[in-house]
């Protein structure tokens, strides 16, 4: 693979000492490899599993793909046989707009991290406010799945190491570490 660098300097018009300096800095950095060696070793199914924990894990995943599901179990209620919708509270424009600012949240909480905080206080405004305007939040059920996302979404903090599942006890008896006095 050809080196980014000195092709940049060469069209800069860098000549000489100023184009061996420039890829000199690739190499200074450890960033070299033999010609012919693939950049990762690694199975081509196991980057990717790799690359999609990482995009899962530096974003609060399960609170915008449950406030996501809420949304749309709402706005699929709104659509349900005619004997199943209960009517209850507005209907028309407010009915279906409810729902789609929680799916809109949902998939803005995924995309958007940084902004978490905002889209879970208006995600969990909107399944409140489902209550009223949405077949009773989607028959209780989307309304309980937006509120749980959104509560998920406001307590995920970023940049915390992954957590390893629980240390298993020792059986009484038998101690784990050296003995106190």
């Amino acid at each position: 693979m050809a080196d980014p660098v000195p092709e940049a300097a060469a069209r800069a018009g860098a000549t000489g000492p100023e184009k061996a300096e420039a890829s000199g800095a690739t190499e200074a950095s450890g960033a070299t490899e033999a010609p012919g060696e693939p950049a990762e070793t690694a199975p081509v199914a196991a980057r990717d599993a790799r690359g999609w924990r990482g995009w899962r894990g530096r974003r609060p995943f399960w609170g915008g793909l449950l406030v996501l599901l809420g949304g749309a179990e709402i706005l699929f209620t709104l659509r349900a046989p005619l004997p199943v919708v209960l009517h209850i509270g507005m209907q028309g424009l407010a009915g279906y707009l409810v729902p789609a600012v929680m799916v809109i949240c949902g998939v803005l909480i995924l995309l958007n991290p940084a902004q978490r905080l905002f889209y879970s206080i208006l995600a969990v405004l909107a399944s409140l406010a489902s209550w009223i305007t949405s077949n009773l939040g989607g028959f209780l059920i989307g309304m309980i799945i937006g509120v749980l996302g959104a509560c998920l979404t406001f307590g995920w903090l970023p940049d915390q190491p992954p957590r390893r599942r629980r240390l298993r006890r020792t059986p009484r008896g038998k101690a784990a570490g050296p003995a106190r006095a």
